[in-house]
């Protein structure tokens, strides 16, 4: 009996030793394991990219739905630290060009002139959301009706050709509505802008002579009126002179509260601009190009909305860095995909299913280093 009790103590003895030991060993491995011999991996196992940090540049319009969208991917496996900077669709591009940023956004398409200034290869376009619909807004004392106006009168009011809010050319597409003898004062972009450059290819399609006298450019020499910065600046400029009108992305006249103008489009319908009237818009493209430059504005579409148009970043094909290309490979899938959930609760469109396809094979386009491998590994 006292030798079984022996034996029974020193079982217990080796195992309180044994576990002792396996404790110890398990500690040491994590803290080895902390020291950073070990690669994290996404969620199907994929080895993250060393890159931790990426920057951008460009669209005024994309930096609220970019804000959220960042903050959200950073927490994420395989999450980067993402920094964007606006300045408008022009500095981004030029930003690319110089290399400073590791992408750009634009609401147009670069030109061939502009793809041209690359010192660094080819540029590719990714379509992220469809949400650039413009709303043309003013500023009217003791107007309170959503006032309508089509295309020729518009682009005259930008000429500066119709000088008063009571021109017959106005009063006779809003009958009913009692519009004051007062000024109108043209408010503008300063900045090479993406949204000028829609809004200007929109006047162009539906107004010779404005195509004729000023044209399609995105950096304008305007004929008339006062250019502020940035879609805030044009909205600011807007809010604080009376008799004004001006251009801006819809997510920026719905933060200020805004009238708008009731805008009539190819099918002769007044439409207001909203993400259904983009969405119609983008649903009548009948053809799309490979490279996937191009404009949707005064679409047939009966439900369409004149003005409207895609948001691309635009990054070099060949990216040297690697490391850095995955990171940017995996952050624009992640955007297409899981990011777009955020872009309708800040009056941005999802991107259609046919445009995720496009940019997936766009984003599968990136080559990394010398290998020829494409950045995207899932």
């Amino acid at each position: 009996m006292h030798i079984l009790s022996t034996s029974t103590h020193v079982r217990k003895q080796w195992r309180c030793l044994s576990a002792f030991f396996l404790l110890a060993l398990s500690l040491l491995l994590g803290a080895c394991g902390q020291g950073g011999a070990q690669t994290p991996t996404n969620a199907l196992g994929t080895p993250c990219s060393t890159t931790i940090q990426l920057l951008g540049a460009g669209s005024t319009f994309d930096a609220p739905l970019f804000s959220k969208m960042f903050a959200a991917y950073k927490p994420i496996a395989c999450g980067v630290t993402v920094t964007y900077l606006g300045g408008g669709s022009a500095a981004g591009w030029n930003a690319l060009f110089d290399q400073s940023v590791d992408f750009a956004a634009t609401d147009v398409p670069l030109t061939d002139g502009a793809l041209a200034r690359s010192q660094h290869g080819a540029i590719i376009h990714i379509p992220i959301t469809l949400g650039t619909e413009e709303a043309i807004i003013y500023q009217v004392p003791g107007v309170t009706t959503l006032l309508k106006l089509n295309g020729p009168v518009l682009a005259d009011i930008f000429l500066g050709k119709i000088t008063t809010w009571n021109d017959p050319a106005i009063t006779q597409l809003n009958p009913g509505t009692s519009l004051p003898h007062l000024g109108i004062t043209v408010i503008h972009r300063s900045d090479g802008s993406g949204t000028t450059g829609i809004f200007t290819q929109y006047l162009s399609q539906i107004s010779p002579v404005w195509k004729a006298a000023v044209g399609a450019p995105y950096n304008v020499n305007w004929p008339i009126g006062e250019g502020f910065k940035g879609n805030g600046g044009v909205a600011d400029g807007v809010q604080n002179v009376n008799g004004s009108i001006g251009y801006v992305e819809l997510s920026y006249a719905l933060r200020f509260h805004f009238r708008y103008v009731q805008l009539q489009n190819a099918a002769g319908n007044y439409i207001v601009p909203s993400i259904a009237g983009e969405q119609a818009a983008a649903a009548s493209m009948q053809a799309v190009p490979s490279d996937l430059r191009f404009y949707i504005v005064n679409t047939q579409g009966v439900d369409s909305y004149p003005i409207s148009g895609y948001c691309w970043v635009i990054v070099y094909q060949h990216q040297d860095d690697a490391n850095k290309g995955r990171a940017i490979a995996n952050l624009l899938w992640w955007m297409i995909h899981d990011g777009q959930r955020y872009a309708e609760p800040l009056h941005y469109a999802q991107l259609p299913a046919i445009m995720v396809a496009k940019s997936e094979a766009q984003i599968r386009s990136l080559i990394c280093g010398n290998s020829q491998i494409s950045c995207y590994q899932p």
